[in-house]
């Protein structure tokens, strides 16, 4: 991730509402993530120019539907688009086989076109549920991606990953299907749980943490005014986004250093797994903060870095409410094995050899292949006995 990334463009929005666009370079492809407080009115407008007399398919969880899905929903269809609302249970549960052939039916019953669109308005499980059967209904419709977390803002809904999750592991089934546009409204954060907001920050830092030291030490600083939703939160998450758009132009199916983007996940996935999807015990951005101060550990074990950069990771993480060791999951999640079985089914596993995004300090995130399973084996037996 060396190249400089495409500044965000700012520019009036609906009312006195400013938008901050941050274009995703990909050719015919190319889309922009609008960024802003308030920026509804715009946004819809800007939908509406995707289809114009068209449909649109709103797929959204029971929670932010109650919040938000009526309002939107109205919006659009005063712009004259037929509107339909599909609606699943809230949680990891919904990135199902079961839900993926709901959602699908649903989409094709209310008779949505490949010139129509389906609109994923939710966190990150919207997001890749609904990306994914917008991929697969008629062989691929376009989507709009409109987060409602702050994690799905600065990661999920941009780069065209969609899927669902496997008995085997996490996201296995899915396809890459780019957004037609993304919708990053910070007004919507407003409704976020504190747990909910702290779990989407790791991903925030995760940019810092990959080739970005400057941008790490300013979360230090301003990490307690992300929280507010207001222009620290604008601010990271634009800077979040140009990141990501910039190695996603670059890299777009993850053949080279878009993996960089998986910091802390391969351990995350693995936690994730052994809570069984449980997100009253662990949620996706918690196993990250401690899949990252792992990729830390496991760095400084491996001699790659210093233990110094690895104590900073951990408490920044810790200063803002965020987990950073195995102790902090609650419950039984195995042992050092059952973690590594995990770990096999890893998205970046290639020919059976682990793969891990590792670091030599903070920035300086890499690709690391073919890590030795005894070393994997005897860092997590370690973590184990410490949380004893």
């Amino acid at each position: 991730m060396t190249d400089a990334p495409v500044p965000p463009v700012s520019q009036p929005g609906a009312g006195a509402a400013a938008v901050t666009t941050v274009p995703v370079a990909l050719g015919e492809r190319s889309y922009d993530i609008l960024i802003g407080r308030d920026i509804s009115a715009f946004a819809v407008r800007r939908v509406a120019a995707l289809a114009p007399g068209g449909a649109v398919a709103i797929v959204t969880d029971e929670t932010v539907g109650a919040l938000h899905g009526a309002r939107i929903a109205a919006a659009l269809e005063e712009q004259g688009l037929r509107v339909a609302r599909v609606t699943v249970p809230p949680g990891e549960g919904s990135k199902s086989y079961a839900q993926f052939a709901a959602v699908c039916d649903a989409i094709i019953a209310a008779k949505i076109e490949r010139g129509d669109l389906v609109l994923a308005l939710g966190g990150g499980v919207v997001g890749d549920l609904a990306g994914f059967a917008a991929a697969s209904v008629r062989r691929g419709v376009r989507f709009v991606q409109w987060p409602t977390t702050l994690l799905a803002q600065v990661d999920s809904s941009v780069g065209g990953k969609t899927g669902i999750n496997s008995p085997h592991g996490k996201n296995l089934v899915g396809a890459f299907h780019q957004p037609s546009l993304v919708v990053a409204d910070m007004a919507l954060l407003d409704t976020l749980s504190e747990r909910e907001f702290r779990a989407g920050y790791a991903e925030v830092v995760k940019y810092g943490l990959i080739d970005d030291p400057a941008f790490f030490a300013w979360c230090e600083q301003n990490g307690n005014a992300v929280f507010q939703a207001g222009e620290a939160c604008a601010r990271a998450v634009a800077t979040s986004c140009t990141a990501k758009a910039a190695v996603v132009a670059r890299d777009e199916h993850e053949n080279g250093d878009r993996a960089l983007l998986n910091l802390g996940h391969t351990f995350g996935h693995a936690l994730e797994r052994a809570c069984n999807y449980d997100g009253a015990r662990l949620v996706h951005g918690e196993g990250v903060a401690i899949g990252m101060a792992l990729a830390f550990r496991f760095s400084v074990k491996l001699g790659l870095a210093n233990g110094q950069d690895a104590q900073r990771v951990a408490r920044h993480l810790e200063a803002v409410g965020l987990p950073t060791r195995l102790q902090d999951v609650p419950g039984d999640i195995g042992d050092a094995d059952s973690l590594l079985e995990a770990m096999a089914q890893d998205k970046k596993v290639r020919r059976g050899a682990l793969t891990f995004i590792l670091a030599r300090g903070i920035g300086e995130s890499f690709i690391a292949r073919d890590v030795a399973r005894e070393d994997v084996r005897a860092f997590l037996e370690d973590e184990f006995a410490n949380a004893r």
